[in-house]
């Protein structure tokens, strides 16, 4: 039983390695000869068609053994990445629309699209369209590709540079209007933002207005990312937001939620999901894919290599770092004992809504995880929950530490044996403890890594 149980242990280590390791495919086969073949279709999110999914399919069409590749814009936001495959002298092509995440699963439901592309989770009345289609919540059609920050960006001669969460929500609602409210020079705040059809304006009107607030009606709306920032970017008194890519020479603004402490979006906080704006991108497909092609492209995006580029796209990946974070000092000594010869990965365990079950991207992670740790055999592991306020101190610590050891019992299946495991309850919130959002984001098990040797 022993030696059952060890193989089980290397052959799941094995597998975990191949999914997120740098990726070695296959050339392509049983292509037409002389022929043209469209791969596949990805639709929707302007965030991720206009520089990150185009780079995607680039680097797979030529890690399949495509030659001459290259993208060709054909109409406003769409582009087609074509290559050219000798063996068979096929011309290959993959189309990418960009007009809005909410077009994405449009795509899916009418079969346009193969992929959909979105800058946030699929919406309750998608799921019920799509139902017949798929089961799109699920681990085989949602999948993770990188996460972004939900940038607020003004002009960089502007002084102001902390904002909270309702702050923004005022000045976007025309609750303020000139900068001298918020401690700037005084001017009337020129607003800008993302159309309707972006995952950026539905991202930023989960996040931000919520239910309370209406944007502005002056507001001048952009279907770019780059165009808006380079409005604000001109305009003294301009704001935005926009996917952390598109920041340019625009000035980034730190943000706050509820009493969680103002940070600016970058590798560990946003890896984390700990700046309070920060979202996931995802690529959504059918949960039994029939193309190969688009099963192997999506495996592609969460390798190590596709990872790469969505990093040099701009955005921040999903390959774990060890980083060592300013900001805990704050923190009980006890929690300065355990980190503070310590560096955090850039890993956050979350778990779905009202439970205590890892959601999609937390699975995905614990492969990513298990095979980082096989690489750093020198290194001890640390895995500290939190959580949200409950009706007492000691129920909020037992919870989190609960979680720890739901995340814990993943890795023990995988051969991995966490050092400790904590539970620190309600310290160090992240986002505000009066909506939701907020309280799932507080209840995430964080991963510390020490160096045993």
């Amino acid at each position: 039983m022993t030696l059952l149980r060890a193989f089980s242990v290397l052959l799941v280590t094995l597998l975990c390695s191949f999914v997120h390791a740098e990726q070695q495919l296959e050339p392509f086969a049983n292509l037409e000869t002389d022929g043209k073949v469209r791969l596949f279709d990805i639709q929707g999110s302007n965030t991720i068609g206009a520089a990150m999914a185009p780079a995607l399919v680039v680097d797979y069409l030529k890690a399949k053994g495509a030659s001459e590749v290259h993208i060709s814009p054909f109409a406003p936001n769409e582009k087609l990445v074509t290559g050219f495959f000798k063996p068979t002298r096929t011309r290959l092509s993959v189309r990418i629309a960009a007009h809005g995440s909410g077009t994405g699963f449009k795509g899916l439901l009418n079969k346009s699209a193969d992929i959909a592309a979105a800058s946030r989770p699929v919406k309750l009345k998608e799921v019920e369209q799509l139902r017949s289609f798929a089961k799109i919540r699920s681990a085989d059609s949602e999948h993770v590709v990188g996460i972004d920050g939900l940038a607020i960006i003004v002009n960089a001669a502007n002084p102001v540079s902390e904002l909270s969460v309702d702050d923004i929500a005022e000045i976007f609602s025309g609750g303020y209007r000139d900068w001298s409210e918020l401690g700037g020079k005084p001017g009337p705040i020129t607003v800008y933002a993302r159309d309707e059809n972006s995952g950026t304006w539905d991202s930023f009107k989960g996040m931000v207005l919520g239910k309370k607030h209406r944007l502005i009606p002056n507001t001048r709306r952009f279907e770019s990312n780059d165009k808006l920032s380079d409005k604000v970017m001109a305009d003294p008194n301009g704001i935005g937001f926009v996917g952390l890519a598109s920041v340019k020479d625009a000035k980034l603004v730190a943000v706050s939620d509820g009493s969680a402490k103002a940070l600016k979006p970058n590798k560990l906080t946003v890896a984390t999901e700990d700046y309070a704006l920060s979202r996931r991108l995802y690529m959504y497909t059918d949960d039994d894919i029939q193309n190969p092609h688009v099963a192997e492209f999506i495996q592609f995006a969460l390798s190590n290599s596709g990872q790469k580029v969505v990093a040099d796209s701009g955005f921040i990946s999903q390959e774990l770092k060890a980083v060592k974070p300013e900001f805990y000092a704050e923190l009980p000594e006890t929690f300065r004992a355990i980190t503070d010869s310590a560096r955090r990965l850039t890993i956050n365990f979350r778990f779905e809504k009202g439970s205590a079950k890892l959601d999609n991207k937390a699975l995905q992670d614990i492969d990513r995880l298990v095979d980082y740790l096989q690489q750093q055999r020198t290194t001890e592991i640390v895995l500290i929950g939190f959580g949200d306020k409950k009706r007492t101190e000691r129920r909020s610590q037992l919870l989190s530490k609960l979680r720890a050891m739901a995340v814990r019992r993943e890795l023990v299946r995988n051969g991995i044996y966490p050092k400790e495991s904590i539970g620190y309850g309600e310290y160090l919130p992240v986002a505000s403890a009066n909506r939701e959002e907020g309280r799932t984001k507080n209840r995430r098990v964080e991963v510390w890594v020490k160096d045993n040797s």
